[in-house]
């Protein structure tokens, strides 16, 4: 007989549901695409099901990145010693993003996505920059054959032209891209934007940008408020004075913005996305975390770019976590006292990167919780194989053990849409040979066109 779905039996589960909260025993029952129940003593006829065996295991929802740019991992690696410049100077305004052929472009969205699904990343928006309509119908084929749930954020190419305070030059894909590609709200990949914003663009193209993300009903995406300009230019004031802030707004680093402009992002529903490791380490700026939480807004989490670090969201949790209590600890070790009660808990920035993510994307409608008729993006966690799980074992806080302990080895199941992914820690249905291959290939093109800046990185004699 054709089976329903699957019983995830006996796992711990943690729903990021106020409603039904966290048990610890229960089963999930997926049936098709979405949820069908939580609970125990469930009456179900099991036969009608694949069980899996949950048991040890924690069961949670997938985890989701708001911000990566996915072709990167192309070149992953190569910048743990960037700067944001050096990183421009590399990627960038003439660099090898130029340098990209379509094919290239399939198979690093193809290798990102994978990279994502076996972390326990079940949906990301991938903040585009592609160089030609053919570079983006390549960059959204690879996201489709990787079964990833996905915002494609349709952008323009990195050259100089288009990324500068002057530039007039506007998204000019964006109608076909929506037609060919998404006619529906509720498949898999959706359609973003990945605007400039009014710090890498004219003023008035940003003005432009926004209203055709609002006409084609797109998220809308800018990189925003960081840097050594961030505090100076006031961008989201100048958003808010032009009537131009609402929900379907995402804003991404926000570092050096003033107090004022978190609450106004807050009052009109517009998204944060943190991307702490990155953040600190190239020179945007403290991540935004607190004061964000503070105005009262719930930020999103996202990698940004695999160069630097990887592309888990696990080490961005322990990032964002520890960062922000390290800002407030030192102000209050700074006033002569002692730490006492944390300022920010683990079952917080889980939130943020589960719960917070979808509502970031606008996609909480359908997934961010485990909760009986949301989508069925699901990923479990093994907590007592003790070839790959001693850094978990033995569980007494499930929630502090994602947040601060896991990495993607402990991801052993991942479903998206009810799908299975990823299973006893291995990719279901992916030709990794093929993929390593493919991606080989790439590299050893791009590497006859384009040098890559030292920066610190190991010369081989």
């Amino acid at each position: 007989m054709n089976k329903k779905g699957y019983i995830l039996k006996n796992g711990t589960v943690l729903s990021m549901d106020h409603t039904i909260g966290n048990v610890k025993q229960a089963d999930v029952v997926i049936n098709g695409s979405t949820i069908e129940a939580i609970g125990n003593d469930l009456q179900l006829d099991e036969s009608a099901y694949h069980i899996i065996d949950a048991s040890e295991h924690i069961i949670m929802p997938g985890l989701v990145d708001t911000h990566r740019h996915m072709w990167e991992s192309l070149v992953r690696t190569a910048g743990t010693n960037w700067s944001l410049p050096v990183y421009l100077q590399n990627l960038y305004y003439g660099g090898l993003g130029s340098r990209l052929r379509p094919q290239d472009s399939y198979i690093a969205n193809l290798l990102g996505a994978l990279e994502a699904l076996h972390s326990g990343v079940t949906t990301v928006l991938d903040w585009s920059m592609p160089y030609s309509p053919e570079h983006t119908d390549e960059l959204i084929r690879g996201l489709q054959e990787s079964g990833i749930r996905s915002v494609f954020a349709l952008g323009v190419s990195g050259e100089t032209e288009y990324w500068n305070r002057d530039s007039r030059l506007v998204i000019s894909d964006a109608e076909r891209v929506k037609k060919q590609y998404f006619t529906s709200q509720d498949q898999l990949l959706t359609m973003g934007l990945a605007i400039r914003g009014p710090e890498f663009s004219h003023w008035d193209t940003t003005v432009t940008e926004i209203g055709i993300a609002r006409k084609l009903e797109a998220i809308c995406s800018m990189h925003i408020g960081f840097g050594n300009w961030g505090a100076v230019d006031r961008s989201v004031t100048k958003l808010y004075e032009a009537g131009l802030l609402g929900s379907d707004l995402n804003m991404v680093h926000g570092n050096k913005m003033q107090t004022e402009e978190y609450k106004m992002l807050v009052d009109a529903g517009a998204s944060l996305s943190v991307t702490p490791e990155v953040e600190m380490m190239m020179g945007h700026g403290y991540p935004a975390t607190g004061f964000f939480l503070e105005q009262g807004g719930m930020p999103s989490l996202g990698v940004d770019v695999v160069t630097s670090t990887g592309g888990d969201l696990f080490a961005q949790m322990k990032f964002m976590l520890q960062a922000e209590r390290a800002r407030v600890n030192e102000e209050i070790l700074n006033s002569g006292n002692m730490p006492g009660e944390l300022n920010l808990l683990s079952q917080q920035v889980l939130e943020f990167a589960t719960v917070g993510g979808a509502k970031a994307l606008k996609l909480d409608h359908q997934m961010g919780q485990l909760t009986p008729g949301k989508q069925a993006d699901i990923i479990m966690v093994s907590t007592s194989n003790l070839n790959t799980d001693l850094n978990v074992f033995p569980v007494i806080d499930p929630i502090g053990a994602v947040v601060q302990f896991c990495h993607p080895s402990n991801v052993d199941t991942v479903f998206v849409g009810g799908r299975l992914m990823k299973q006893h820690g291995q990719l279901v249905g992916v030709d990794i040979e093929r993929v390593r291959r493919l991606v080989s290939e790439s590299r050893e093109y791009l590497d006859t066109q384009y040098v890559l800046s030292d920066a610190g990185r190991v010369i081989y004699s």
